[in-house]
């Protein structure tokens, strides 16, 4: 029974297993890299003039910072992606639990899905790290960091890696996801299939505002320490909004979605139905915003300390530190993508009914496509006020110590960069599915869903 289940899940939300396959196929690729690159300047057979050069220019320390980071976010993306793919089957899991079906097969079929999904794309993911790993390698050789005859090479020990993050992640976030779910009894589980759950748990609320609290409480502590202090503290304090941002998730962004959609609203009907949309379904979007706030958050408070020391002393920091911590933005920036990506198509699949009754009764499609881009727009917006919030609260006790002003120097070129980078990632992962909604008949739709 749960291989028909499994396979019956599969064919009924392929948009939704092909996220997770994709957030799968990503981590794998990265942690395979990082993993061969750590295998290779860590080898015992470098000689001796080779590894005191890699050790001056803290090569090791930067493998090891990379592979933890990118085991965290591939574990943080992938069970995300996962997670998001189970929410999807609530409505049929609990019809099956309605005919007779036990919590146990339906938890064995999600992981089964998990795996049917997952271990293909880990595969493939481990061959391509090989080749990620060996651009990241040169790349370092050519800065100076990693001396010339160091050999690389994929290494074996990555696919036990890759095969644990993407694999038995999804698999137990798939399980952890559809736990509370498959023990409801049925009418409860069609009733909150059709509603969504509305709480954030008993423990996930003070535990979001105990680490907004500790953050904001940290970062007022820091601006009295020496420089060196401060820099070491910058990253707990934007560690525990991350974390708080994380948790809270609604209860902070749906209110700040709705000051940013009342805005958006006044520019027309497509923008009041995009305002509408956003307002209706706060707990939903809110999961595609919080990855976005975590990077643009993390990304702006590395990238600030750079260009700020460039702009007071004319030097961005050792070059080392430089490069690591614009690979390791870019390496987040991905992992974030591909979450809110995959959220925001899932809303938009998730509503093909409602796009076909709005074509029913006199909607344009274009205007439906205008509605798509000003959804992306409030979540732009969304993420970038958030995220700018919690670099400049991060930042603010470092700078004022290092240079006397709480308030970083970014170039309007990056603002723009990171402004329209992000733009086209909501509005296309938005509006795509929307497009492809809309090609197919109304009445059929209506009629199917």
């Amino acid at each position: 029974m749960r291989t028909g289940l499994a396979a019956a899940a599969l064919r009924a939300h392929r948009p939704a297993f092909v996220g997770t396959a994709v957030a799968a196929l990503f981590a794998a690729c990265v942690v395979s890299a990082a993993t061969s690159m750590l295998v290779a300047t860590g080898s015992d057979a470098l000689s001796p003039s080779a590894r005191h050069a890699l050790t001056a220019n803290g090569v090791g320390d930067m493998a090891v910072v990379m592979l933890i980071g990118s085991i965290y976010m591939s574990i943080f993306v992938v069970a995300s992606t996962m997670g998001t793919a189970v929410a999807q089957q609530h409505r049929e899991l609990a019809l099956v639990r309605a005919v007779g079906a036990k919590p146990r097969q339906i938890r064995r079929a999600v992981a089964a899905q998990a795996l049917a999904a997952a271990l293909p794309a880990a595969l493939a993911g481990f061959g391509l790290g090989g080749l990620l790993g060996r651009l990241w390698f040169d790349t370092m050789v050519t800065h100076g960091l990693v001396p010339d005859g160091v050999p690389f090479a994929t290494s074996w020990i990555a696919l036990p890696v890759c095969l644990a993050v993407a694999v038995v992640t999804s698999a137990l976030a798939g399980v952890l996801c559809s736990l509370r779910f498959s023990l409801l009894r049925p009418a409860r589980a069609l009733a909150e299939a059709e509603a969504g759950r509305r709480g954030l748990g008993v423990l996930r609320a003070p535990l979001g505002l105990l680490a907004l609290a500790g953050g904001g409480a940290l970062s007022v502590l820091l601006a009295g320490q020496p420089a060196e202090e401060a820099g070491q503290g910058a990253f707990l304090v934007l560690l525990l909004f991350c974390v708080g941002m994380g948790l809270l998730g609604p209860r902070i962004i749906g209110p700040a979605a709705w000051l940013v959609s009342a805005l958006i609203g006044r520019c027309g009907p497509s923008a009041r139905l995009a305002m509408l949309n956003v307002r209706s379904q706060p707990r939903r979007f809110a999961a595609a915003v919080v990855p976005l706030v975590l990077v643009v958050g993390f990304g702006l408070t590395k990238i600030a300390m750079h260009t700020t020391a460039r702009h007071h002393t004319g030097s961005p920091g050792r070059s080392s530190e430089v490069w690591l911590d614009y690979i390791g933005t870019s390496l987040y920036a991905g992992f974030a993508a591909i979450a809110a990506a995959n959220t925001l198509a899932m809303i938009s699949f998730e509503r093909r009914r409602d796009l076909a009754l709005l074509r029913v009764v006199g909607t344009q499609r274009a205007q439906i496509g205008v509605m798509a881009l000003w959804e992306g727009v409030v979540v732009t917006l969304t993420a970038l006020v958030l995220g700018g919030l919690t670099a400049l609260v991060t930042l603010a006790p470092v700078l004022s110590t290092a240079f006397g002003s709480p308030l970083p120097y970014l170039p309007w070129t990056f603002l723009a960069g990171v402004t329209g980078a992000t733009l086209l990632l909501t509005a296309g992962a938005t509006a795509v599915p929307v497009r492809a909604a809309l090609r197919r008949s109304a009445i059929t739709v209506v009629k199917s869903a």
